[in-house]
């Protein structure tokens, strides 16, 4: 079952941009039977392995902008395991609560950008490189296409990615949620750069949730972590060969619909055995 859950996050994550990691906490509940905060640091790792893998294929491609990866990246990678720390601390139903709460607004949004953006459906971290430009953007690019460091972009990137590492670390998402539209309305790049982007992202701020978790335990069990990884690596395969024919509107909204579906049954199943 752990090797299924891996599967369904490389998968996710490779067709629609975002929202896969989310799916791994409450499957890894459901079907692997994992209390709330071993399937977050379980997730943990297996995200940032499969966004690792994906971040290799956009290097080679070119499609990563590394200044705003950096920055956001560098401040989530130091708060992500202060943000797992607080949530060893918090009582695993108040940690379900408010991961159901998050996932929800995840698959909220998914629906809607489906609705109001299906330019932005079929562009996946797999996909080929799109043109786009934001003359309003508070970060800016120079003539030649280089990252400008000034205060104002610098400063809104680290807030964010604080913001970005604490709820990585506390819940196990990847963030790549929070991080793909904070990149295209604070930067002028395309959609497809800043999902790429955003897999380096995840890969750091995953990680470092992932190793303040096991530096907290004494029994985590590696060999789960080896199944889902291989199963998130098929998965993102899966996605890199068929991304571009399936990706849309339609797609996202299924996925949102899953992922809706999912959390519900975890929170009544959470509740039945709670009572």
């Amino acid at each position: 079952m752990i090797l299924v859950v891996g599967l369904i996050i490389g998968l996710v994550l490779g067709l629609t941009g975002a929202g896969g990691s989310v799916f791994a906490v409450p499957l890894l509940i459901l079907l692997a039977k994992l209390p709330v905060n071993e399937a977050i640091g379980l997730a943990l790792g297996a995200v940032s392995i499969s966004a690792l893998y994906g971040s290799i294929s956009n290097w080679r491609a070119h499609n990563i902008l590394w200044s705003p990866a950096l920055v956001l990246g560098g401040t989530g990678t130091l708060f992500a395991p202060l943000g797992k720390l607080l949530g060893n601390e918090l009582p695993a139903m108040v940690l379900l609560a408010g991961f159901n709460f998050l996932a929800i607004f995840i698959a909220l949004g998914m629906w809607r950008n489906s609705v109001l953006r299906p330019e932005h459906a079929r562009v996946v971290r797999s996909g080929i490189l799109l043109e786009a430009s934001n003359s309003e953007a508070i970060c800016r690019l120079s003539s030649n296409g280089q990252f400008e460091w000034k205060f104002p972009c610098v400063s809104r990137l680290a807030f964010f990615g604080m913001v970005i590492g604490l709820t990585a670390g506390l819940f196990g998402v990847g963030g790549g949620f929070m991080i793909v539209p904070l990149l295209i309305f604070l930067t002028q790049i395309s959609m497809q750069q800043a999902v790429a982007t955003s897999l380096v992202i995840i890969t750091g701020t995953s990680a470092a949730g992932f190793f303040g978790y096991i530096s907290t335990t004494t029994d985590f069990h590696w060999q789960s972590l080896a199944m889902i990884a291989a199963g998130g690596l098929l998965g993102m395969s899966v996605g890199h060969l068929i991304s571009n024919k399936v990706a849309g509107p339609a797609l996202q909204r299924f996925f949102a619909a899953s992922l809706l579906g999912v959390v519900l049954l975890t929170l009544i199943t959470q509740l039945k055995s709670t009572l």
